[in-house]
């Protein structure tokens, strides 16, 4: 069975409005954050402190 290309690392569920989730490219290993909030949502790599994206060795294995 082939891998999926995403997969999520981590769910927040603040209310029931807002929902933020970590999301890992199994290919290339970068860390997404997508925050989603009644009928609006947005995407964008997660940064290190030197303005890198923050990869997750070997895609993320759970």
């Amino acid at each position: 069975m082939a891998k999926d290309r995403f997969d999520i690392k981590e769910k927040n569920t603040m209310n029931l409005l807002t929902e933020t989730l970590v999301i890992v490219d199994n290919e290339t290993g970068v860390n997404y954050l997508y925050v989603h909030r009644g009928y609006g949502g947005g995407l964008t790599p997660l940064i290190d402190a030197d303005g890198k994206p923050i990869i997750t060795k070997d895609g993320y294995k759970k």
